[in-house]
């Protein structure tokens, strides 16, 4: 038997989700066509943006279907950058602890690109927002870390940004389901979400984007979403989303506590072995729990942990299959051995005390044999044999 711990990389789809997906295969039609079968299409897109904006508080007018978050992220960094270059305000500021999807959109704009401090808890420095250069035009914020789960100070964030003149965007893709997330009230421009990680289907994300919002129009085409996004929706990927995003918020009342309790007996556990710390502050997520293990490779810790039949991740999912240090863990300060020695253990609707259970019973051998795997590093003195 498997224990899924890897909710924050992709959740199991939920009922909901299934059920609406099979419904809108039924139908014949592209929502952009004119005819009968084209306006049934159209239709059941339309109540899946309503379904979906409900779910986050937004207006259904400002809810912009795209294929994932790393999507959203992009129409946004590159948008802003582009706009940006017109109005004299060119340059695009992230925090160091950003998704791939935005830090690597910023790191390419070069120059132009702005780098936001964060502290040993991977949270925002105050006095970073409070000096954002007057020539930024956009600022992006994660609302919870994919990593570690810090949640950031998102109110803080845009205050600053207003203050600034700086438009306001946050990868909520971590937060939608697994801490409130209103967009109405977070005063945000804009807000990226994605389907599967909250037991929604893959291929399938918005971009929540206040129609005055200055973006620069990036995706060339037919001019569907606004304009902003191009191409074809996927109807029934887009029913499946926001059925699932209607159910986790639904659900977040009772599943938040759940979770929270479920993570406090991780802590506890994977802690009562020496050298292990939780990283993420205080004020984290319930759903996520990351932790540096000293003296191991995050890698064999996780290959154990897979041969026991525990699922889980050394970071971003995004960047599996070349894992190197995470540029989380160093852009907190807690160098690179911490970097390469991190674990993220992530819980979802399915998770059940069993698998907690599974996890805390095999991590002290784990543990031990991933210490007994690491290799030794040879006496700086030592002369070695020719």
């Amino acid at each position: 038997m498997r224990h899924y711990l890897d909710h924050a990389a992709s959740s199991p789809l939920r009922d909901e989700a299934r059920e609406a997906m099979l419904a809108a295969w039924e139908l014949t039609g592209n929502p952009s066509s004119l005819h009968g079968s084209g306006r049934r299409a159209r239709s059941l897109l339309e109540d899946a943006r309503e379904q979906l904006a409900d779910a986050v508080d937004a207006h259904p007018g400002e809810v912009v279907f795209t294929s994932g978050g790393t999507e959203a992220d992009h129409l946004v960094i590159s948008g802003a950058a582009a706009w940006g270059a017109e109005h004299g305000r060119p340059r695009v500021a992230a925090s160091a602890v950003e998704h791939p999807a935005v830090a690597h959109a910023v790191q390419a704009l070069g120059g132009a690109g702005v780098r936001l401090p964060v502290d040993s808890d991977g949270v925002v420095h105050g006095e970073g927002l409070a000096q954002l250069p007057p020539d930024v035009g956009w600022a992006s914020v994660m609302w919870v870390n994919n990593e570690t789960g810090a949640i950031q100070p998102i109110d803080g964030f845009v205050e600053a940004c207003r203050r600034a003149g700086v438009r306001a965007h946050s990868d909520a893709v971590q937060a939608l389901g697994h801490v409130r997330c209103s967009f109405t009230a977070s005063r945000l421009d804009a807000l990226s979400l994605s389907a599967h990680k909250l037991g929604g289907p893959v291929g399938v994300g918005a971009l929540v984007v206040r129609r005055n919002a200055p973006l620069a129009v990036v995706s060339h085409g037919g001019g569907q979403e606004r304009r902003l996004r191009s191409g074809t929706v996927p109807v029934a990927l887009a029913a499946g989303f926001a059925a699932a995003a209607a159910a986790s918020v639904a659900e977040l009342a009772a599943q938040a506590p759940r979770w929270a309790g479920l993570r406090q007996r991780l802590v506890d556990g994977l802690t009562a072995v020496g050298g292990v710390r939780v990283n993420g502050g205080a004020h984290t997520s319930p759903a996520i729990c990351h932790v540096t293990v000293d003296g191991t490779r995050a890698d064999d810790v996780l290959l154990l942990l897979d041969a026991a039949g525990i699922d889980c991740s050394t970071g971003s999912a995004c960047t599996a299959g070349v894992h190197q240090p995470s540029e989380v863990v160093l852009a907190m300060g807690l160098g690179e051995e911490a970097a390469t020695a991190s674990v993220r253990f992530s819980l979802g609707h399915t998770t059940t005390a069993a698998d907690v259970d599974a996890l805390l019973a095999a991590w002290p051998d784990v543990v031990a044999r991933a210490r007994g795997a690491r290799p030794t590093q040879p006496d700086p003195g030592e002369t070695r044999a020719t």
